[in-house]
């Protein structure tokens, strides 16, 4: 499973005795893959600005989640021809997801444990904000040339009533510069064909005899060419839509041809030359921005230990890996029954949802006697 769970108990003698006793339980069910996560010792400061802490790292912890997971959407919309390849490129510090959490370690190089506590966390939430900041700038220049390109290639698909005839025609196909004739382009049903060569020419006075001629067709008609005299196009018109021919609305323009070719290349170029540039920045910034969210899950499991066990620091955070998602419920009975001590009350209403306390918030065992944050990797899946 791509999951975790990192949880934390005080680290006293009867609770390191609590975790080795749910790390033997775990482990014989074969329920979780266990292993200790280092956090370091961090500048606690007062209770009052760690409760403020509590709560700005929720709110960053939801931000963090959300700029990797757009991130990861990009990685897979711009590697739109190499989906299966995605997972290669969303790694942290060059390994995958899963090996980084399980190896976590705290970096004291980009976020010093010596100063205080809010620093750190202004430095990650900056640096969030300018990754998604990059982001929306990036994709989005990105997204509008391919936006751009996927509207001209549409017009070269589709049925003949709807894509563009720019690609198709040629200049040899049409009278050009008559002051008194013109060439209509008409889409006839395949069924009709034999029908059209009949009565082209008789459809309206002064069509120009054996002008028709055949430039392409798809599977459920062709595009013909015919030759009249402008003067009669409206009466022409009429007739050959009494006989189920449609003209087509086009008239040939050089350069509106070319320019229309010209754009398509230049987009197809420009496309090609950004691709590149944008995936590097993607995989390295993806990988910036899921360290920094793996370390405000750190900070969130020291803040709230230290709310929840009180000073002076001392407590064990562990990483668990469920085995599968059958064995979850199964999982948190035990964690539930191992470490129910910390809180009789709590825990024994997580066991008999019956019970009622008032003022604690269960909300379908939200509350647990333990400190509990999940790490879900499914997101960016």
């Amino acid at each position: 499973m791509s999951e975790f769970w990192l949880i934390s108990a005080p680290g006293d003698k009867e609770n390191l005795q609590a975790l080795e006793r749910m790390n033997t339980v775990t482990s014989k069910s074969n329920l979780s893959y266990n292993t200790k996560f280092a956090i370091p010792d961090f500048k606690v400061g007062t209770l009052d600005s760690l409760v403020g802490l509590s709560d700005e790292l929720g709110k960053l912890d939801t931000f963090a989640e959300s700029v990797i997971k757009r991130m990861a959407q990009s990685v897979v919309q711009v590697m739109e021809d190499s989906k299966g390849k995605v997972q290669e490129n969303l790694l942290a510090n060059g390994v995958d997801l899963t090996s980084f959490v399980t190896h976590f370690e705290w970096d004291m190089a980009k976020y010093p444990v010596k100063q205080p506590l809010v620093s750190v966390v202004d430095t990650l939430a900056k640096q969030l904000a300018q990754i998604e900041t990059d982001l929306k700038s990036r994709t989005a220049t990105y997204n509008t040339l391919k936006t751009n390109l996927e509207n001209l290639e549409k017009k070269s698909m589709g049925n003949l009533f709807t894509r563009t005839l720019s690609n198709i025609v040629s200049k040899e196909d049409f009278v050009l510069d008559s002051e008194y004739l013109i060439t209509l382009l008409v889409i006839v049903p395949k069924p009709s064909y034999t029908q059209w060569q009949k009565t082209y020419e008789s459809l309206s006075d002064m069509v120009v005899p054996r002008s028709t001629k055949l430039i392409t067709e798809d599977n459920e008609g062709g595009l013909f060419t015919v030759t009249l005299f402008r003067k009669v196009i409206d009466d022409f018109k009429t007739k050959a839509k009494e006989n189920k021919f449609t003209v087509r609305e086009f008239y040939y323009d050089e350069k509106e041809i070319k320019r229309e070719r010209e754009e398509m290349t230049r987009l197809l170029s420009d496309k090609k030359q950004q691709y590149g540039p944008l995936l590097r920045w993607l995989k390295v910034n993806f990988s910036e921005a899921f360290i920094a969210w793996i370390h405000i899950k750190a900070l969130r499991v020291f803040v709230e230990s230290v709310l929840r066990y009180g000073l002076p620091v001392n407590f064990q955070a562990v990483l668990l890996q469920p085995h599968k998602k059958s064995s979850t419920k199964r999982l948190r009975e035990v964690l539930n029954s191992v470490f129910r001590h910390l809180d009789e009350v709590a825990a024994a209403s997580i066991l008999d949802a019956s019970v009622e306390i008032p003022g604690l918030q269960l909300n379908n065992q939200d509350y647990f006697p333990y400190v509990y944050f999940r790490i879900d990797l499914s997101l960016l899946d």
